[in-house]
């Protein structure tokens, strides 16, 4: 066959609206299109006149999986902008809730939307009837994660719980006492799950990607660090945009991002694992070296296994941090507006986050930029489809398509979050103006 067309109108099991199309011509891939057809959302927009202190809570409503993700992101920028810190026990509350934020959403993903692309079911209700037992301790699982966030959070979509220099309460160490049984058993399950996902069956598939993630020199990277490549980046979060570029294509509502003069790059956990191994708590290399990950893989399929480890991780660096807690005297430390600009990144579940702002010195934001990891991804995906197809022309076309899907979910794309841009074009006496308002910041 040496014409065909792939089409996916209404890709499932993936967070907003996205279709998929890849043409191919004399046995050649000639066109691949990853499209995201959500509407923008402005929220770039909503954000300029109103003050640095709502940032974390408008920005939350970007997304309803990654709330802490845009919480922390926004709330590190403005506390960069106004020369504060958060440190001591403060932070570490910080990476509890984020570490709530990971447990909760890889579980959603390995199980309820990636695992069923691999044990052959249409969905997690279907794949339920068969393995009931299964998808009710993933669902466990998930609810830890959830819990630990409303009791940092005040609930577990869109927080309202956290600010710009902290908490605006704090929880009672018997409280978080209360949850280290539900972490230990998440803990033993967490590790239950990088076997499972170890034993799946995974397509033959490896690209030379560019990884990018953040970076800490004393710990696996959540809330900071430096922003790193395997390809020799090694930059500062405020220099973000002399080496990383948007742009738009006429197919997506969302910007695709690159490295200036160069190519794509993927973010997140692939990305995150690849360059920060030798951060991992010693039980988290064990379990994934059992699994049959080494220290590098290149295989994005096998992302579903590197987020069972981050899960081991996560609820590992939960129950170290919930028995070292110490209330601190404060829920947050003062934090005075003053005129400047503050940059944030933070690793969503699904990649680096970046923030920028500008405020007054009344602390009224003048300019604001979002950059989420799922704009920054879509190249990556769309040549991840081009490579895969290309290797795999002789599959039926029944599989093949649900092949591609699957190579979109192991991104586990959050199409929602990356489609807040806006570029307005007006034509006006034959004159065509365009506007692209974020940029114009």
């Amino acid at each position: 066959m040496k014409n065909k067309t792939i089409k996916v109108d209404y890709l499932a099991r993936v967070e907003g609206e996205g279709r998929l199309l890849v043409k191919i011509k004399n046995d050649k891939v000639s066109e691949v299109q990853f499209n995201i057809i959500e509407p923008p959302r402005f929220f770039e927009a909503f954000l300029q006149g109103r003050q640095y202190t709502e940032a974390p809570d408008i920005t939350a409503r970007i997304c309803g999986i990654c709330p802490i993700a845009y919480q922390m992101s926004s709330s590190h920028a403005m506390e960069q902008a106004c020369g504060v810190r958060v440190d001591g026990a403060l932070r570490q509350l910080r990476r509890l809730i984020y570490c709530g934020e990971w447990i909760e959403s890889h579980a959603l993903h390995i199980y309820l939307l990636h695992a069923p692309d691999f044990l052959g079911y249409e969905d997690a209700l279907l794949m339920a009837k068969d393995h009931g037992a299964l998808v009710e301790r993933a669902l466990r699982l998930k609810k830890i994660g959830n819990d630990l966030m409303v009791l940092l959070g005040g609930r577990e979509i869109h927080p309202i719980n956290t600010r710009v220099g902290g908490f605006y309460s704090l929880p009672p160490r018997d409280k978080l006492q209360a949850l280290i049984g539900p972490l230990e058993w998440a803990l033993e399950f967490a590790l239950e799950t990088v076997k499972f996902t170890g034993g799946l069956p995974f397509p033959e598939f490896e690209r030379d990607y560019e990884l990018v993630s953040l970076r800490h020199p004393d710990e696996y990277p959540i809330t900071e660090g430096r922003i790193v490549s395997d390809k020799g980046i090694d930059i500062e979060t405020s220099e973000f945009l002399n080496v990383f570029e948007e742009e738009h294509v006429p197919h997506s509502t969302s910007l695709h991002a690159r490295v200036k003069a160069r190519a794509d790059y993927l973010t997140g956990p692939l990305a995150r694992y690849n360059n920060n191994y030798d951060k991992l708590p010693e039980i988290a290399r064990k379990a994934a070296g059992e699994a049959g990950l080494g220290a590098t893989c290149l295989n994005p399929f096998k992302g579903i296994i590197v987020r069972a480890v981050e899960t081991v991780f996560a609820c590992h660096e939960a129950l170290e941090i919930i028995r070292a807690y110490q209330e601190p005297p404060h829920p947050y430390i003062d934090v005075r507006p003053r005129a400047g600009v503050g940059h944030g990144c933070t690793e969503a579940p699904r990649g680096i986050l970046y923030h920028r702002y500008q405020i007054d010195d009344q602390g009224f934001i003048k300019a604001a930029r979002i950059i989420p990891p799922t704009s920054q991804n879509q190249k990556a995906i769309e040549l991840d489809l081009r490579g895969f197809v290309e290797k795999n022309l002789h599959l039926p076309q029944d599989k093949l398509t649900w092949q591609c899907e699957q190579v979109i979910r192991n991104y586990d794309p959050c199409i929602s979050c990356s489609c807040h841009f806006l570029k307005l074009v007006i034509e006006r006496e034959g004159r065509v103006e365009t506007c692209s308002l974020n940029q114009a910041m």
